[in-house]
């Protein structure tokens, strides 16, 4: 049985971020990352805040803060929220980490080692009004590829091509606006990407059939556009210092290296923390790591780094570190069809999400609207209508009138009733089939897909309960009556362990109401889903709060005021 690496997009250290990232990174991969872990996998969640660049520096500027400072506090206030959405990382790490800086020097040194970094003088983006160098993505203008008119130096978002900032029409400052810039030589060290152009093709061309078509076909246009040569450190006071003892003189002007060629390292920095921290074996998962398969979780924007940049740094080393084998990558979630502002006050952030309702509402509606084949729309109308029917209508209320009634007619225990019949039988063939329809897109890591199919085993009871309806079956069958509501309990269970991946919390509450001291599945196999035994006669249970209240009109005209949206 493998063991599975998993991670995803490190999230910047500037903000709290808003739902899109949530859905196009960090939440999929828990998803995945749980399920796994209940199927009996060794799995390895990593995880961190990328902490390096301008705008670290100039957020902590902002604040008055020392950077590090800024940096520190920046990563427990993101750590607070992802621990509020019950993201179960293994280690939750931090790119300025001293692990990090040690492994990018080190990687760095064997680029150069084997020929693949050089040296170079270059003429290089200043701002006399900002008295400094311009990193790229300080750097804005026009797009020369597709006009778009806040493009950044080192990339455009709207088009996803990679820019230099000598390539932007009408070049500014985006720390002052000033136009007045000068392009003065500076020394930097670059990446020969261009040499490993040849290996990252057959390296990609092994695994692009694999891979979503989104994530393949990004790759592959970077490679036949060609890979550039791409310098890979700038003049910052933050970032992992390029180290003395290889280059003494760019080292002793301060230069540091850019985020980009440091970040995807981190990866691995992170998971020699988590072992630094718990006594954890971290080189196992990535040197020689044979017996591992690795998942990365991104939004498309990230995808040309993680399947053509860092696979060029990591085949350039010449060592053998893992690879990762699947990349899921996600198109954007936009709110209303436009994008999340913080400045425009548009869209909802993770933050203010649970301070609106709990983690697993958000959970359950982002993973089964997931921008997997193009981008989805998040609006408050398709949110509180995927709450109220989804959670409220088909699993909510199951679970209570199920239990309400079975305490009302026959006490605290669930009760025994007669043996299981027809409408058993059938159901549990109906449960035992979506099981496997639920289990068969999790494996493919389809999670659209995989909402839907645990959508309709939630739905499937409510099915079995309106057919044999034991509010009126107790009139005249009380024994039926009890064998329905024991087989409705022994769904509740089942629910409880198969959706936890989507939905933790509520699944813990389902699971807490009946005292089962020798509960200890992690899955349920289509065996035990086909004769739903699970919680035999006599077993006490209670009644648990309202898993899900629903979203009344008010609250949704709220909502919409707050945040913005259609009309509001």
């Amino acid at each position: 049985m493998a063991r599975h690496l998993i991670t995803s997009a490190l999230p910047y250290i500037n903000g709290i971020k808003h739902l899109g990232n949530m859905v196009g990174s960090m939440l999929p991969a828990d998803v995945y990352a749980r399920y796994l872990r209940q199927r009996g996998h060794e799995v390895l969640y990593i995880c961190a805040t990328d902490e390096h660049g301008t705008p670290a520096e100039l957020a902590a500027k902002e604040q008055g803060l020392p950077v590090s400072e800024f940096c520190a506090q920046a990563h427990d206030a993101q750590k607070a929220v992802y621990d509020g959405f019950q993201l179960a990382f293994d280690y939750f790490g931090r790119s300025s980490s001293a692990q990090n800086a040690e492994l990018t020097q080190h990687f760095a040194r064997k680029l150069k080692e084997n020929g693949f970094i050089e040296e170079r003088a270059i003429r290089q983006v200043y701002s006399p009004a900002d008295g400094r160098f311009l990193p790229d993505r300080y750097v804005e203008g026009t797009c020369p590829h597709c006009g778009y008119d806040k493009a950044r130096g080192d990339q455009c978002e709207n088009c996803t091509r990679v820019l230099d900032p000598t390539d932007l029409i009408n070049p500014r400052s985006a720390i002052s606006g000033s136009t007045e810039l000068e392009v003065r030589e500076t020394k930097h060290l670059f990446l020969l990407q261009s040499k490993l152009q040849g290996e990252v093709e057959q390296w990609v061309a092994r695994h692009e059939e694999e891979w979503p078509q989104l994530a393949s076909s990004i790759a592959r246009k970077w490679l036949t556009e060609g890979l550039h040569d791409r310098a890979i450190t700038r003049d910052l006071d933050w970032g992992v210092p390029v180290p003395a003892d290889t280059w003494p003189e760019l080292a002793a002007e301060g230069k540091v290296f850019y985020v980009w060629f440091d970040a995807p390292i981190e990866y691995i920095g992170a998971t020699k923390e988590w072992a630094d921290a718990t006594g954890g074996d971290w080189k196992s998962w990535w040197y020689e790591a044979d017996d591992v398969r690795y998942t990365e979780f991104m939004a498309k924007d990230n995808v040309p780094f993680h399947t053509v940049m860092f696979p060029a740094t990591e085949l350039g080393v010449r060592e053998p570190w893992k690879m990762v084998d699947y990349v899921k990558a996600f198109n954007w979630l936009t709110y209303y069809g436009g994008k999340f502002s913080t400045s425009q006050k548009r869209g909802v952030f993770t933050d203010q999400a649970l301070d609106i309702l709990p983690a697993d509402y958000w959970r359950y509606f982002l993973i089964a609207n997931a921008p997997e084949s193009d981008d989805s729309s998040f609006t408050w109308e398709h949110f509180t209508a995927t709450v109220n029917k989804d959670l409220a209508d088909t699993l909510g209320n199951f679970v209570n009138r199920v239990l309400s009634f079975s305490r009302k007619r026959f006490g605290d225990d669930v009760p025994a009733g007669g043996e299981p019949g027809e409408a058993e039988t059938k159901l549990g063939a109906e449960i035992s089939r979506l099981l496997a329809e639920y289990e068969e897109q999790m494996e493919a890591l389809q999670f659209r897909k995989a909402a839907a199919a645990l959508r309709a085993l939630w739905s499937a009871g409510n099915s079995y309960l309106e057919e044999k309806a034991p509010w009126l079956e107790i009139k005249t069958n009380p024994e039926g009556a009890a064998l329905t509501l024991r087989t409705a309990m022994n769904l509740i269970h089942l629910y409880s362990v198969v959706s936890e991946p989507f939905i933790p919390a509520s699944s813990a509450a389902m699971r807490a109401a009946f005292t089962l001291p020798d509960d200890t599945a992690t899955w349920v196999s289509a065996d035990e889903a086909r004769a739903l035994n699970s919680v035999p006669a006599g077993t006490p249970f209670t009644v648990p709060p309202v898993l899900f209240a629903k979203i009344q009109d008010e609250d949704l005209a709220a909502y919409k005021e707050r945040f913005g949206g259609e009309g509001a």
